[in-house]
Formats: C-alpha cells, structure tokens, sequence
C-alpha cells in the first residue's frame, strides 16, 4: 500500500492538480482571445475544446514515451495577444490559417533549431515589453469592470486577493468558483440558464484562409510570444528540476497538435512553463524516475476537462458583464509582473523597452497589422541603434 501510494498515487494526483490550475486559471483568457479573432460562441466553445484535448493527449504522449513530466498547454500569452490584436482582415478563417501557420513554424523549429536561435536572439527585455503590453488592457479590465458592475465583480476579486494570501495556488482557481457563483445567481435570477443542448461536447470546422495582416499581425507575435515566454522557459523550468527535455520531439509534437487543433478553433500549444513545476517538482512525489505518471495523469485530466469544455463556454458566455473579464485579469497579473520586471531589469535597455511597451499597450493599427507587431519592430530598431546590448555589456 506504501509502494502505490507514493509511487502512484502521488504524481497521479499531483497531475491533476496541475490540469485544474491550469485550466480554472486561464481558460477565461483562451475564450476571450478567440472571441476577439471574431468566432462565434459556437466555434469558441469548439476551439477551447480542441486546444484542452490536443495539449491533454501532448502531455500523455510525451510523458509516457520520454519518461518524465513534460507538460503540455495552451499559450495563454498568445490568448492574450489574441485578445488584444482583435479581428484581422478575412475574419476567423483568416485567424485560423494564422493558427495552422503558426503550428507549422512549431514543427519547424524542432527540425531546425536555428529557428529557436533566431527566436532567442531576440533581446529579452524587447519580447518581454513586447508581452506586458499586450497584457496590460486585460490586467485592467477588473478595474474597469468593478467600477461599472461592482456587485458582479466585487466577490471576485476579494476571493481572489484573500486566497492569494492564504493559497497562492488556487487564488485565481477559486476566483473562477466565484465567479461561477455569481454567474449561477444572475442566470437563475434572469431566468437565462443556457439549454440542454448547448452544453453538450461539439467541435465546428473552419476551413483556413491566408491573409497578409494575418501572417505579419497573428503569426509572428503569436510564434514569437509562444516561444520566448512559453517553450524556452518551459525547458528551462524541466531542466531546474534536472530533466532534459527532448526539444525537437516536443515541438513536433506541439506543433503538430496546434495544426491539427487549429481548424477547429484552438489557437496553439507549447511547453508549458509555470504548471509544468506542479509536475516535475517535489509535489509529484520524492522519486524523481516516477514522476513522469503526473504527465500523464494531467494529460488524462485535460482530456476530461475538454468534453466538459463546451458546457463551461456556454455558462461563460452568458455571464453578466465584467465577470469573466475580471476572472481574465486577475490571472494575468503574475505574468504582467514578470515580463514587467523581465522589460525593466537591464538598465541599458529600459528606453527601448519602455517604447515597446507603450507601442503594444496602445493597441494601434497600421496598415492592418496589431500594434504587437510593431511594437517589436520599434523595440528591435531603438535597441539597436542605442547599442543597449552593447552597453550592457559593457
């Protein structure tokens, strides 16, 4: 009984644990990232739907074929980049070829590593502006929405604020429980409570198309922020915990698992970064060789989460305005103040990525293309032309 306890039971258990934070946490900032690409209720509940499975069936096929946690899970950076970005020239098939592409340059770069070389060129405090930018409207969104709906929100935010206190871990989970209660009390109140047949498990197809504000306003920013705050860090985290991870055998697999999640809505999957500690560290269990079972577990569970996907869409969707907004916010702010500090940290290279951060955060379109993009493009010239990295150097 010992025996299955702590070399089962334990990282069995662990993995769950890390597919319901990971989900509760940022499934409200998927929704809203493929709604802004302009989906319809129907092809987002689709799309959550597909990017859960896909990167549940990841985590089991990496971890049960390498024989060590690896987790895999949606880019909630990229949903956030959605978010912001908003729909692009050709509407969400546009956005959905954008997906695919995306997928595509995953599988590319774990068959040519000079494309991840390419990706960590670029200087750090640039991508991480580049990323607090385009997290700032939603980190504000809770402020914006307590002052409009203050009833709807308030409980919320200090459920969350209490158990970010007590239970870091669970301070946006239980913010979501929350906030399910008060979506309960409103469509009960409103007599709103979505049909039968809207919460049973369905996926819609989209059949891609390429547009260039796609490409140059989705893809780039959407591969980039993958890369740099998901996958890079995802290995550097497996790696603390003394795991090698395979690099190309997990890109190819994510990347393949985001084409062929992409026409059915879901946006991509990665290494994932900060859950992946809830896998690979002492939680799942002191025996370093075993805890490769919590990855599987926690794929398993993500499969299960993804049939109960499209019932969680349709009650989201019919919250009171402000709620999943405020849920969004809330789960941004660690990853706001991270690629804050990350932006900030070397002081030769505060101008430019002070510019890159105002650039993104503005949500200005040029020439069809999101204020993501430029933001990047600004950040990279500025950097250059004040050697920020030279001076640092120096």
């Amino acid at each position: 009984m010992e025996r299955s306890e702590n070399g089962t039971m334990v990282p069995v258990g662990a993995g769950v644990v890390t597919a319901l934070v990971g989900y509760t946490s940022a499934f409200a900032v998927v929704l809203a990232g493929l709604r802004a690409m302009g989906a319809t209720p129907g092809q987002a509940a689709s799309g959550l739907l597909a990017v859960t499975v896909t990167m549940g069936a990841a985590s089991a096929l990496l971890s049960w074929r390498f024989r060590m946690p690896i987790i895999s899970a949606w880019s909630t950076p990229g949903a956030a980049l959605l978010a912001t970005t908003g729909a692009v020239a050709g509407g969400w098939p546009a956005a959905v070829g954008a997906f695919v592409v995306c997928g595509v340059l995953f599988v590319l770069t774990g068959l040519w590593p000079a494309l991840a070389r390419w990706v960590q060129r670029i200087p750090t405090p640039i991508a991480q502006a580049m990323l607090a930018g385009v997290l700032l409207p939603l980190c504000i969104a809770p402020v914006t929405s307590l002052a409009k709906h203050p009833w709807a929100v308030a409980p919320v935010l200090v459920v969350w604020l209490v158990l970010l206190k007590l239970r870091p871990r669970w301070a946006v989970p239980l913010a979501f429980v929350a906030a399910l209660a008060v979506i309960a009390v409103a469509l009960v109140r409103d007599d709103a409570v979505p049909a039968v047949a809207e919460l049973v498990p369905h996926v819609e197809w989209t059949t891609p198309s390429i547009t260039l504000q796609a490409l140059t306003g989705v893809v780039l920013p959407l591969y980039i922020v993958t890369m740099a705050s998901q996958n890079i860090p995802g290995a550097a985290v497996l790696g603390s915990y003394g795991y090698s991870v395979p690099w190309r055998p997990s890109l190819a697999v994510t990347g393949v698992g985001s084409v062929l999640g992409a026409p059915f809505g879901g946006h991509a999957i990665n290494l994932a970064a900060i859950s992946a500690a809830l896998a690979a560290g002492p939680d799942a269990g002191e025996d370093r060789s075993r805890r490769w079972i919590a990855g599987v577990s926690s794929g398993a569970a993500n499969l299960v989460l993804g049939v109960l996907s499209t019932g969680l869409t349709a009650v989201v969707l019919a919250a009171p305005e402000g709620v999943i907004q405020a849920v969004a916010g809330v789960a941004l702010v660690g990853a706001f103040a991270a690629a804050c500090a990350g932006a900030m940290a070397d002081e030769s290279a505060r101008v430019p990525a002070a510019l890159t951060f105002i650039v993104a955060a503005s949500g200005t379109t040029v020439a069809g293309v999101g204020s993501a993009f430029w933001a990047l493009v600004v950040g990279i010239v500025v950097y250059v032309v004040l050697g920020a990295g030279r001076a640092s150097d120096a």
